[in-house]
């Protein structure tokens, strides 16, 4: 009566890590020639230029064609493609290099100063 999954753990692993590539190159990096740059400029601001503005969204379209093609049954179909998407977003928080806020870089900037000017902390 369970639902058994044709999908083994090395297709879900790769599946999530061709969604992260892809999704990351979209999101954040200009590509190759800077052809995603170009795409992401020729699309503005509209629906589109927001979406690839935002990882997690970006993550949900490119799991969608993955999902229909690393699975089978639609049931599954349906499990795996926000599975992926959540796989990658992971991926993306654990390989991304920390924010720093303003105020900190202001903070440290003037510790910096002091120490320069020999005032110390």
């Amino acid at each position: 009566m369970g639902c058994e999954m044709e999908i083994g753990i090395a297709e879900l692993a790769v599946g999530a890590a061709a969604v992260w590539r892809i999704s990351h190159l979209l999101h954040a990096e200009d590509g190759p020639w800077d052809a995603v740059a170009h795409l992401r400029k020729a699309v503005g601001n509209g629906v589109f230029g927001k979406m690839l503005d935002c990882f997690y969204c970006v993550s949900v379209w490119v799991a969608l064609p993955i999902a229909l093609a690393i699975s089978a049954a639609s049931k599954e179909r349906l499990l795996i493609w926000p599975a992926l998407s959540g796989a990658a977003i992971l991926l993306e928080r654990a390989t991304a290099r920390p924010q720093q806020s303003a105020a900190w870089a202001v903070v440290h900037e003037e510790s910096e100063q002091q120490m320069s000017k020999g005032e110390g902390i």
